[in-house]
């Protein structure tokens, strides 16, 4: 089978490309098939990837002139669209943002619909299309959305988008709803979130780590491993089973800040602990709190998602 894969640079993006690579294939409606291609699309030169002759990199954006139409062929049997703006980078550049969470996910669903056979299309969108009021309750599978940030509106907007692709025939739809995912490898991004990963990450490091929020602030937060694991059951599984409903909120934990540093102090030590300080950022701690922080997703369960 071939693979396209937008944003395929990221760590995530990485990290499903070296286990699709192992496994040789992918699992689909049950049936392992064998791995013919994957096409990696990314803004930014791809670096730490295998040297394989079944991976093609591709670095361009998505409104390259011909990019998509070059990677998105009739061959094509899967697309995972993982290329996106992170929220506070959306928040900041409301025209960047746009373009390339809204505009950038729409080029690549019409790709899709130009080709004669309808491929398996995975979006990843995010727990940030919840919002307001409703964070301060239990977020069940029914919880209507109600994003307040342009990142959380471009993902539900995204949503909505492959819903009716996949009512039209265009594509077969699915999107998964991620948790904030850490320890994110590599250096800090401009997601509002990066500071989870950060507090953990760089002084296990040897290294300093600012932490902008509050000791109580929390975050629903998956694994790397977790997240990867999803993505390739959310292929697997048939259409059949996701019925109408093509999207999915994973399961995840509730963690605040001091259960993570008391966690990284009981590993590592009170002097790694120590590394890290509390540098107050408004904007940041205004983003963080209109997440949601409590899910009950109960179909993701039923469906075979599993927690870390």
């Amino acid at each position: 089978m071939q693979i396209i894969l937008t944003g395929g640079a990221g760590f995530i993006g990485k990290k499903l490309v070296a286990a699709i690579l192992e496994q040789g294939g992918l699992m689909v409606d049950g049936e392992m098939r064998p791995l013919g291609r994957i096409k990696l699309l990314d803004v930014v030169p791809a670096t730490g990837l295998p040297a394989d002759p079944r991976l093609e990199v591709v670095t361009a954006d998505l409104d390259t002139p011909g990019a998509l139409e070059r990677l998105i062929d009739e061959r094509t049997d899967l697309v995972i669209h993982l290329a996106a703006i992170v929220s506070a980078g959306a928040e900041a550049d409301f025209d960047l943002g746009m373009r390339v969470n809204l505009d950038g996910t729409r080029a690549v669903l019409e790709a899709c619909r130009r080709l004669p056979e309808p491929p398996r299309f995975l979006f990843a969108s995010s727990v940030a299309v919840y919002g307001g009021d409703v964070v301060q309750g239990v977020i069940a599978d029914t919880t209507h959305l109600t994003p307040q940030t342009s990142y959380g509106v471009q993902k539900a907007v995204g949503e909505l988008l492959v819903m009716d692709h996949h009512r039209k025939g265009f594509v077969d739809g699915r999107s998964l709803r991620l948790p904030t995912i850490v320890v994110r490898p590599g250096k800090p991004n401009k997601a509002a979130s990066t500071w989870a990963s950060s507090i953990i990450r760089e002084p296990l490091a040897g290294a300093e780590a600012v932490c902008p929020v509050t000791l109580d602030t929390e975050m629903y937060v998956l694994s790397p491993r977790g997240v990867v694991q999803a993505i390739l059951d959310m292929i697997d599984l048939s259409s059949e089973a996701l019925g109408q409903d093509r999207t999915v909120m994973l399961p995840g934990l509730t963690v605040n800040v001091t259960q993570m540093l008391d966690t990284l102090e009981a590993v590592a030590g009170p002097k790694v602990r120590a590394r890290v300080r509390f540098e107050p950022d408004a904007t940041i701690q205004n983003i963080v709190a209109g997440w949601a922080r409590r899910f009950e997703p109960q179909r993701a369960r039923k469906l075979g998602f599993k927690p870390d």
